[in-house]
């Protein structure tokens, strides 16, 4: 009790610490987004266990909870407030006469550091999995399930590494970089709608999350302003073209992966999901008043800090939680099975998220502290800018190999064997040169514009 006792003050005197300047409503919106994430995520896998542990995805068997993604698919909330937060950083980190190779590497530390905590506990506990005995499509199965926030951090961290050269381009040219981003998008849908044309449309897995990373910067800088007439505007037009977009036209209403669907909004993205990024944006904007007086109170911003202190090792082990949960409580009989969508089933939603809540809670209290350390201290060397694109390459392509890999055991551990040599090769050439930059982790006492990496 004396630790929590302990933490609980420190995370009040950060919050009280804060400059009165920051804009505590970005914050609140990755500490809202990150909360959708983790509940959607659980409210969609559906578990029975009957000679062997059995799950499907509820958006492919009731068509009803489809609907309900426009309101959990969030992931445009963290772009945004990611171009927010990334853009300020960056303006800070060039007035105190640094450079792009060294805020890379610092915005990036907080980000891999958790990320290959979280690879080597699962990468250890597929290969005791698999000693022990355990079948190895059930070790696939578990590590692919639980490695499946990896996907969101490719794109991210690609979209961390490209800033200093999109913050140039919008410094330039301002919102018109994500209309052409759009319009690139618009042609990869393109590609995947018209069956002649030889385009699967992959690059809008960047264009797309770069374009609404792009309205972040814009927010920032007071080209895109948290004013009614902006922000009311852009929000009813991103509903607006949603509906058409999907209710009327070519594209699915799920904003989540549909099995079976030809179309998927999420993989790779497309104009139906800019959309709901817009949409999203204008009420962002509109809030933005509101939430920065709401939380001028100490217990509301003592949250969100204690939040977004955790909150990649949150976001990294929440499906880690999920697999963890259905081992405990569906082969022990602890949880009653019911069909998906029935009114058993809704019910039992409830001990279900508070028993992976519980469980989330034990794994932030472990694996937390590895996201708030701060890394070395030292001067830069020569040579960094190459090292860091060589270390960041490999880091951003391991990450990627496991998450094409999809469900399945593709090595002794579970995951591919080469992807996880590649990416921690690439962490730990991150790690030597971060310990030659300058500046630690990003710090709610920090300056306003050094806001939380992710």
């Amino acid at each position: 009790m004396g630790a929590i006792e302990r933490a609980a003050r420190e995370l009040r005197r950060k919050a009280e610490l804060t400059p009165a300047h920051r804009d505590r409503h970005v914050d609140l919106l990755r500490a809202v987004a990150i909360a959708a994430v983790v509940t959607g995520h659980w409210l969609v896998l559906s578990v029975s266990y009957n000679d062997g542990l059995h799950g499907v995805n509820v958006l492919d068997v009731v068509p009803w909870t489809r609907p309900l993604t426009w309101l959990f698919q969030v992931m445009p909330i963290f772009f945004l407030v990611g171009g927010y937060a990334n853009a300020a950083s960056l303006a800070a980190h060039r007035r105190d006469g640094g450079g792009a190779t060294g805020w890379t590497l610092r915005r990036t530390d907080r980000l891999v550091r958790p990320t290959t905590m979280l690879l080597a506990v699962l990468t250890a506990a597929g290969l005791a999995a698999g000693v022990a005995g355990v079948g190895p499509e059930l070790v696939g199965m578990g590590v692919w399930l639980a490695g499946i926030p990896l996907w969101f951090l490719v794109a991210y961290l690609s979209a961390v590494v490209l800033t200093p050269v999109m913050h140039a381009l919008h410094r330039r040219y301002g919102l018109a970089v994500p209309i052409v981003l759009a319009a690139l998008v618009a042609a990869g849908d393109v590609g995947r709608l018209v069956p002649w044309i030889p385009y699967d449309g992959e690059g809008n897995y960047l264009f797309a999350w770069l374009a609404v990373h792009q309205l972040g910067f814009a927010w920032q800088d007071g080209r895109l302003p948290a004013r009614p007439a902006v922000a009311l505007p852009l929000a009813l037009s991103g509903l607006a073209a949603l509906v058409g977009l999907t209710v009327f036209g070519p594209y699915p209403i799920s904003m989540v992966g549909v099995a079976g669907q030809e179309v998927q909004n999420t993989s790779p993205p497309t104009l139906a999901l800019l959309a709901l990024a817009t949409a999203q944006t204008g009420v962002a904007l509109l809030l933005h008043g509101p939430a920065n007086r709401w939380l001028q109170g100490v217990r509301q911003w003592t949250a969100v800090v204690a939040v977004n202190s955790v909150i990649m090792t949150l976001f990294l082990w929440h499906m880690t939680a999920a697999v963890l949960g259905v081992l405990a409580l569906y082969p022990t009989g602890l949880l009653p099975q019911a069909a998906p969508g029935s009114l058993p089933w809704l019910l039992l939603r409830i001990p279900w998220l508070a028993a992976l809540a519980l469980i989330l809670g034990l794994l932030v209290a472990v694996f937390g502290p590895v996201e708030r350390r701060s890394g070395p201290r030292a001067s830069p060397g020569r040579g960094a800018a190459f090292l860091a694109v060589a270390g960041m390459a490999a880091v951003v392509g391991g990450l990627l190999a496991v998450a094409l890999a999809g469900p399945g055991h593709h090595g002794p551990a579970g995951f591919p064997t080469a992807a996880l040599i590649g990416y921690f090769a690439g962490a730990v050439l991150l790690r030597l040169m971060r310990s030659g930059f300058p500046g630690g982790d990003d710090d709610l006492s920090a300056r306003p514009a050094d806001g939380p990496a992710c």
